[in-house]
């Protein structure tokens, strides 16, 4: 049995103006490394083997911040791209409810949340779900089945992609699923790496 934690980083600077951030390489806030360490406190009774972070500032320091208060500054870190946030194209930067008043909710829904709408010049989940995936089954799920225990740190739409996967969501059923703000998700694999069982730790936090 191997324990897989996934976490979306903390609040950044630009989730506290309603921006969209995507592949923009942008730091915490304050309130963002709290909710880091609030999460840390969740999971402090697990030992880790291995962490996997985006190649993203702000996955990277919330990795810091947990690792920090878990005492698990010498775990093995590796930090790739393939876990990057989704690409937002030409809305990179906007103020999200700036552009949902500008398009409507309906529009503005099936850009933030579907499975195959990109906005334009940048990616679908569908997209990341495409880059995500094959990385997890050749880099992160190998350390799983030898019994190791992993923690990604990574965005909501990278988190979704795999949350998708992990869970054999619908395609149409996807947009349902908000990962919030430092939001320990917990899974228990068996040793072929399929999920037994889920456990979701909240720290009281917002989607944005």
């Amino acid at each position: 049995m191997a324990n897989l934690v996934l976490i979306r980083h903390g609040q950044s600077e630009w989730n506290a103006k309603s921006l969209w951030t995507g592949w923009t390489d942008i730091g915490l806030t304050e309130r963002g490394r709290e909710q880091a360490r609030s999460a840390a406190e969740k999971i402090k009774d697990t030992t880790f083997d291995i962490c996997f972070t985006s190649a993203l500032k702000r996955a990277k320091e919330t990795w810091g911040e947990i690792s920090r208060v878990i005492g698990a500054k010498n775990v093995k870190t590796i930090s790739d791209s393939a876990l990057n946030e989704r690409n937002y194209g030409d809305l990179t930067g906007k103020n999200k409810w700036e552009v949902e008043a500008q398009l409507g909710e309906g529009e503005f829904l099936k850009i933030r949340r579907s499975w195959d709408y990109p906005p334009p010049h940048g990616e679908s989940l569908k997209d990341v779900y495409e880059r995500v995936v094959p990385y997890y089954k050749s880099q992160i799920l190998p350390e799983l089945k030898m019994g190791k225990n992993v923690i990604v740190v990574a965005h909501g739409n990278s988190l979704r992609a795999l949350v998708k996967l992990l869970e054999n969501i619908p395609d149409d059923d996807i947009s349902k699923l908000e990962i919030k703000l430092s939001e320990p998700y917990v899974y228990d694999l068996d040793k072929i790496g399929k999920v037994v069982s889920k456990e979701i730790l909240s720290i009281g936090s917002e989607v944005e």
